[in-house]
């Protein structure tokens, strides 16, 4: 009777483990796997952002693929390999935003589930994809918290709206650009800058020498009551390059205000001691990358659809005196 017990005894903690171990591949298996796809990895700010997801994936219970697609073949090959490893979806910062169509048929393909962040995609006309989930900086009200700024530092420095001038580098080919620097005038408007005093320099190209050359063009107009500079534009090189014209141009760092947005390219600005570069307004690439993983998770396991534009417009100020801190707060200092 004992070694009958004994038998029954094993053989039921034998099928107890069998079923245990049944239950857990089964788990795993159903597992959901979700991609976030960045278009320049080694940037701090999509590294902030991956990490932030990685922080929601260990939240919720899901599985981050991290991909790196720098151009459009890795991109598309990126897509497959997602749904090759079981991914029911993914987030993305795509490369060139006019593969929107091509990534949104390759997803349709793989049967997986899409949400832009940071760059919308477009359609072949240009027109922004607005059936496509997204999450990005709410461009005209960034741009007015911009304008203020500069209006509030100005006023700080008892600047007489008399004799100070605001050159803002435009780039209205890009309607986020265009948004932005819409929004910047606005609050310069608001703020009591007469609507004369406000120049606008064309870019050609978003880097600190294009900025540099439009911003030259724009001095040379200013009249010769010109005392004071603020120096607008959608992002930090387009302010950098700017700023970079006031100097060449004569004009002390006290007497130049210029603040950009994005915040990771004006750190080396910063460090220096003294600058026309005043600040950057600081967006959230934290929030960013948590807000849309978790966005794709319940997505995936809830049904629950995100909405077609989720605009964030929370940014930090960031200057001399605290952009260590704000840096560090969410992992973009090293």
């Amino acid at each position: 009777m004992k070694r009958r017990f004994g038998i029954r005894t094993l053989c039921s903690t034998a099928l107890a483990v069998t079923a245990f171990s049944l239950s857990s591949a089964l788990l795993a298996a159903d597992a959901v796997k979700i991609g976030f796809l960045v278009k320049q990895a080694e940037e701090p700010w999509f590294q902030t952002e991956w990490a932030f997801a990685e922080k929601a994936a260990k939240d919720k219970g899901f599985e981050l693929i991290k991909i790196a697609v720098p151009d459009g073949e890795k991109t598309l090959s990126a897509i497959d390999s997602l749904a090759a490893n079981g991914a029911k979806g993914f987030v993305i910062c795509p490369p060139d935003v006019s593969l929107g169509p091509a990534i949104m048929a390759k997803a349709k393909i793989n049967d997986l589930k899409v949400i832009a962040v940071d760059d919308r995609f477009v359609d072949a006309n240009g027109k922004f994809m607005e059936d496509v989930p997204y999450l990005g900086m709410a461009a005209f009200e960034v741009g007015q918290k911009q304008g203020a700024a500069m209006a509030a530092e100005a006023k700080k420095r008892n600047w007489d709206w008399k004799d100070t001038y605001a050159v803002v580098n435009t780039y209205n080919e890009l309607d986020t650009g265009k948004k932005r620097t819409d929004g910047s005038v606005d609050a310069l408007k608001k703020a009591g800058m007469p609507e004369d005093h406000i120049l606008f320099a064309a870019l050609k190209t978003l880097d600190v020498p294009g900025s540099m050359d439009a911003t030259n063009s724009a001095l040379v107009k200013l009249p010769g009551a010109a005392k004071n500079l603020i120096i607008g534009g959608m992002n930090d090189n387009t302010v950098l390059g700017g700023v970079r014209a006031t100097e060449a141009a004569g004009f002390a760092a006290s007497n130049v205000i210029g603040i950009g947005i994005n915040g990771t390219d004006a750190i080396g600005e910063l460090k220096k001691p003294n600058s026309g570069f005043f600040g950057s307004m600081l967006p959230s690439p934290h929030i960013e990358g948590y807000k849309t993983a978790e966005m794709m998770y319940e997505w995936i396991t809830a049904g629950k659809e995100p909405p077609k534009y989720t605009a964030m417009d929370d940014v930090t100020l960031i200057t001399r005196e605290n952009f260590k801190q704000e840096l560090e707060k969410i992992g973009l200092w090293n």
